[in-house]
């Protein structure tokens, strides 16, 4: 059955309830980067701690330790590689002439 176009919901919706304040996006933004960077600082953990387990002989495999290494490795990158997509694009507002 093909129902009227007039029923459907729109994409966007404009209403003052799905507008959010500067101040409210700022805050959302900040709590998204501070999670991002806490579980890159919790992957270098685990990885630590199963390097010291290896070491001590604590009975983890190698295999695991590298993965561990890996992940931490991967996700300490891409942190990296937003930061400085982030500085280029500041850089390149700034740039800009108003």
């Amino acid at each position: 059955m093909i129902s009227k176009i007039s029923n459907q919901t729109p994409l966007l919706q404009t209403s003052e309830s799905m507008k959010k304040s500067t101040g409210e996006v700022h805050q959302q933004f900040s709590s998204f980067l501070r999670d991002a960077l806490n579980e890159v600082n919790q992957s270098q953990v685990v990885s630590n701690e199963a390097t010291k387990k290896l070491v001590n002989n604590e009975g983890i495999d190698l295999h695991d330790v590298l993965i561990a290494q890996q992940k931490a490795s991967v996700s300490l990158q891409l942190t990296m590689e937003i930061r400085n997509k982030g500085i280029e694009a500041y850089q390149e507002i700034m740039r800009m002439q108003v």
